[in-house]
């Protein structure tokens, strides 16, 4: 698939994106809105085109990087406990810092999701029957735990409201001054852009990376922060989409081929284009009313994900 196409999605979809909405507002009408129009525009439906699309590229970059080190095609955020653990650090910074400000809990956040990612990739270490499909479930059970904890707790101190909110990924309560923190993931993804050729080669084993020089310990321990620190702002700020680090890095790697740094701009924009596509969906299949991306990602994502075991099978990927 050529570059020019993705672009050119992701620009008819962000267009389409920024004039679905209850308050109408038209192509037509940007050069006369009023000033009720003018608010919408600005306070709620550019901040979350933005929010859209940077959470779109950069969880399906995190994807992409958790697949390279961990050499598994079936490895994200979502089934590696990166997410549960995010979450788990939103509600301890709740608990602990009761007035903590959204900066304090993200890094209390990505704290626990880097903790609960490295614990994943020991525990991967210690794992001998390395079936494709074998390690996701073992990180969908890890962050089961995980997210069993959180529950508790959460129901110790009256937060399970709280909890839900994360659990269900949704953009139509992001405004201007509330998805700031999104841009944290700018700086991860143009490190991932400036390792892309390392983390492709750490790819490739510890033994291989140390023969090329490399030094394989750091350049997984910056790789699985770049992922714990994308995920926990995407988490705080919209809450948890699902399967998206996982189908898209698969799509583009059919495509494409494995090596990161030339499926980097693809991966991101497909991303983009795919949640934005599942969001201008979930605003109008029961307009006015509103579907959480969290479900139009789970329900198209799982189609996906059932579509590449199968073609796995098929092919004995």
């Amino acid at each position: 698939m050529k570059i020019r196409y993705l672009v050119l999605a992701v620009i008819i979809f962000s267009v389409i994106s920024l004039f679905i909405g209850v308050t109408d507002i038209s192509p037509l009408s940007l050069f006369n809105l009023s000033e009720e129009q003018q608010q919408v525009l600005l306070v709620s439906r550019i901040p979350r085109l933005i929010s859209i699309v940077i959470a779109g590229a950069s969880m399906s970059i995190v994807g992409l990087i958790m697949q390279q080190l961990s050499r598994n095609k079936f490895v994200s955020p979502t089934t590696a406990g990166t997410m549960d653990s995010a979450r788990l650090g939103i509600l301890v910074s709740m608990m602990v810092f009761t007035s903590a400000a959204p900066f304090q809990k993200m890094l209390v956040s990505f704290a626990f999701a880097l903790a609960g990612t490295f614990i994943f990739m020991k525990i991967l270490d210690k794992i001998k029957f390395k079936d494709a499909i074998f390690i996701p479930l073992v990180g969908l059970m890890f962050g089961n735990i995980i997210s069993s904890v959180s529950m508790f707790f959460a129901y110790q101190n009256d937060l399970i409201q709280n909890m839900s909110s994360w659990m269900q990924g949704d953009f139509s309560m992001i405004m201007s001054g509330n998805y700031e923190m999104m841009y944290v993931s700018i700086p991860g993804l143009i490190l991932a852009y400036i390792f892309a050729n390392k983390f492709t080669i750490a790819g490739m084993g510890e033994d291989f990376s140390k023969n090329l020089g490399l030094n394989y310990r750091q350049v997984v321990n910056l790789g699985l922060s770049i992922s714990a620190l994308v995920t926990s702002s995407v988490v705080l700020t919209v809450g948890v989409i699902p399967f998206l680090g996982l189908i898209i890095p698969n799509i583009v790697t059919i495509y494409q081929g494995d090596h990161l740094k030339n499926t980097l701009a693809h991966t991101a924009l497909l991303g983009a284009v795919f949640v934005l596509f599942c969001d201008i969906i979930g605003r109008i299949v029961i307009y006015p009313y509103e579907i959480p991306i969290s479900l139009t990602v789970g329900v198209i994502g799982s189609g996906i994900f059932i579509y590449l075991l199968l073609r796995r099978k098929k092919y004995g990927l």
